[in-house]
Formats: structure tokens, C-alpha cells, sequence
């Protein structure tokens, strides 16, 4: 286990804290939003885009990267840094998520004491995951930020099968532990799992922050539980690790409701595809509407000369209306995607930035109640 995080400040009237996390490829101030790459691409943007926008570290997916274009071929362009040409840090999945949840779609998932056997999406070829190969994937990618394979429980589930499962994500915990002892520079986060059920994420959290991971993860509150059960999740492992130096990693959430419910409790980063989906749906995320987004591609926003959002700041606001993305969406040209994409994502990044200063002057409820409210 690295000493690699450091709490710079907690806030007085809740748990949220300010942080600094160092990677071989720079420091990430926490709390901060991860978007996702899954296939080393974060959807129509280029790396310079997302370093305007103030990412400073995404996601990438260790499962569709090991399909295409194979992790030996990234290794041999230099890893995924040279491969982008992103300079900041990268975070890389186990891949356990998605060969479960595509695998489960078609009933082609196999799973034994050791590992998971698996059928390609892509081309129907045969493959065998364990937490040995998934860290050896991570590792030829080179990821600053690796995560432990783990079996994540389809929802809803059995409290017998939620117990199989989170059993075999703690051997499989120190397994993935075991194979990355040697990974230098790479950091490794255990992810704590145990469905719904209390007893089951109280006990997961024990074990998961026993062994010496570099920070943890939250898994499972991202496949169909509700928004009253991820906070009960949360509401059940945060206390557990109350005095934790680790950073916190809420996997797959990143709704403006669920941010702010996330950090007050102590989350220090999390992932999610929902800005740069929405863009490509045409949703356009802004502050104005009270579930803070809405459909451009409307009849009534195509004489709409007005920017995006009144109050961002970003690229996309400044120099484009309302009106010409209706355009663009309603003739399905490219720029379309991107261009809602960069402004869905400068909206999330500078809402991250906003809390980091709220936290700092502790004033976090006070912008919670701002937005929320």
C-alpha cells in the first residue's frame, strides 16, 4: 500500500473532504468526476478537449480494450498515454462489470472458483478472465490506477447469491493483490460489493479495507437499485471506514442528485457515462431546468438564438445557440455529438470544481441547498 492520498480538508457540517491524490501521472483533486473511455476514446473528444474542459483523469475499460485492440498493442505503442496522447492519469476497470453484465445479457457467462469464462460480443470467441490476467491486462495498459477483479451481482439478487458472489470478490481480492505486489508505480483499489443487503456490505467493507489496497472502490450501486437503495449502501459502508485515509471510488453514479448525496457522505471520486451520453441523446445538462437537463432537439429550441446554459462558461456556450445544435442534431451531423458532449461534460467538471471550493470554505451545504433546492 502507497502513501499516495492526502486529506487537505474536511468539512465542518458534513463528511465531504478535500483531497489530493498522487499518480505517476499527476495529481487529482478530489473530490472529482471520472468520465469514461471505454475504449481509450472519451466519445467525440480529443485529449486536448478534455484537458480545456478540466478532466483530470477517466476511465477506461480493461474488457473492451482486451478485445480491441488487444492490450499487447497498446503496450506496444507505449501504453495508453502515448496511445490517446493524454498526459493526465487513467483509470482502469478489472473488466469483471462488463463480462457479467454483457456475458448475462446472452446467458453466456461461466463462472468457477477461479475465474470467469466468457464469450466476445464482438466475434462470439471464447475467453477466460481471472483476476491474474485482469491486473496483467491493467498492467500491459498501463493504467496509474488499476481495480481489482470482483464479480458484480445482478440486481435484483438473492441474498444467497449476493454472498456467493461477494465471497469470491474477496478471494479474488487478494489474488488480484498477489499479482500486482510488483506494479511499481500503479496504484490498486480493492471494490467493496454485497448487493442491497446490509450485513453483506458491512462485512465486505471489513475485509475489502483490511488488505492493503491503495484506495477502495464502491461497486454495485449502478445496476438498477434505486436512488433510496444506493443511499443506503452508502449509508451503510461509509461509517465503516470513517477514519479510512484511502481515497473513496463510487462506481458508476454520476447523476447532479447523487453527487451531492455521494460527497457529503465522504465519496472522494466517482465515474459515470451519463454527460457524454446525454449529449449524443440530445440532452443538453443545465441548471436552469429543474432535473437540469433538457431535449434540444425540440421543435421549440430551433429559432432559440440563446447559449446553452446561461451560466457556463464553456467553449461551446460561447461561441454557439441553441438553435444551430437543433440543427445539427436534426441533420445528424457529427459535430452535433461533440459539441453537446464538451459543454454535458465542462457542466459536470466545473459542478466538481464549485464543490472542491465549497468544501474549502466549508459552505458544501449551502451549495448542496443551491442546487438541489
Amino acid at each position: 500500500m502507497k502513501n499516495c492520498f492526502k486529506v487537505l480538508k474536511k468539512e465542518r457540517q458534513t463528511k465531504a473532504r478535500l483531497g489530493k491524490l498522487k499518480t505517476f501521472h499527476g495529481d487529482i483533486l478530489t473530490p472529482s468526476f471520472v468520465p469514461v473511455g471505454s475504449q481509450a476514446s472519451v466519445k467525440s473528444l480529443t485529449a486536448q478537449d478534455l484537458k480545456e474542459i478540466g478532466v483530470q483523469v477517466f476511465f477506461a475499460n480493461t474488457y473492451h480494450l482486451y478485445l480491441r485492440p488487444k492490450a499487447e498493442l497498446v503496450r506496444e505503442a507505449g501504453g495508453l498515454h502515448k496511445f490517446m496522447n493524454w498526459s493526465g492519469p487513467i483509470m482502469t476497470d478489472s473488466g469483471g462489470f462488463q463480462v457479467f453484465s454483457l456475458g448475462r445479457l446472452e446467458d453466456k457467462v461461466k463462472i468457477d472458483y477461479n475465474g470467469v469464462t466468457f464469450y466476445s460480443h464482438i466475434d462470439g470467441s471464447k475467453h477466460y478472465f481471472t483476476p491474474k490476467k485482469s491486473i496483467e491486462i491493467q498492467n500491459k495498459l498501463g493504467a496509474d490506477i488499476m481495480i481489482a477483479f470482483d464479480e458484480c451481482a445482478p440486481y435484483p439478487v438473492k441474498h444467497d447469491y449476493a454472498k456467493l458472489a461477494m465471497e469470491r470478490t474477496h478471494r479474488w481480492a487478494k489474488e488480484s493483490l498477489e499479482t500486482a505486489k510488483k506494479r511499481n508505480s500503479q496504484l490498486l483499489f480493492g471494490v467493496i460489493q454485497g448487493g442491497i443487503f446490509k450485513d453483506l456490505r458491512i462485512s465486505s467493507t471489513e475485509f475489502i479495507s483490511s488488505l492493503p489496497f491503495d484506495g477502495l472502490c464502491i461497486g454495485g450501486v449502478a445496476v438498477g437499485e434505486t436512488k433510496k437503495e444506493m443511499v443506503s449502501v452508502l449509508d451503510w459502508v461509509m461509517p465503516v471506514l470513517k477514519n479510512d485515509k484511502r481515497p473513496i471510488h463510487l462506481l458508476g453514479v454520476g447523476e447532479i442528485d447523487d453527487i451531492f448525496k455521494a460527497i457529503e457522505r465522504g465519496v472522494d471520486m466517482m465515474d459515470c457515462v451519463i454527460p457524454t451520453r446525454l449529449g449524443r441523446m440530445g440532452h443538453v445538462l443545465s441548471k436552469e431546468t429543474k432535473d437540469f437537463k433538457y431535449d434540444i432537439t425540440k421543435a421549440k429550441f430551433a429559432s432559440d438564438f440563446s447559449l446553452l446554459d446561461k451560466d457556463c462558461n464553456c467553449f461551446v456556450c460561447k461561441n454557439y445557440s441553441r438553435a444551430y445544435l437543433n440543427h445539427l442534431f436534426r441533420t445528424k451531423e457529427l459535430l452535433a455529438y461533440r459539441l453537446a458532449s464538451y459543454h454535458n461534460l465542462f457542466f459536470i467538471e466545473s459542478l466538481f470544481a464549485k464543490i472542491r471550493e465549497a468544501i474549502k470554505k466549508d459552505k458544501f451545504k449551502d451549495l448542496k441547498k443551491e442546487w438541489l433546492d
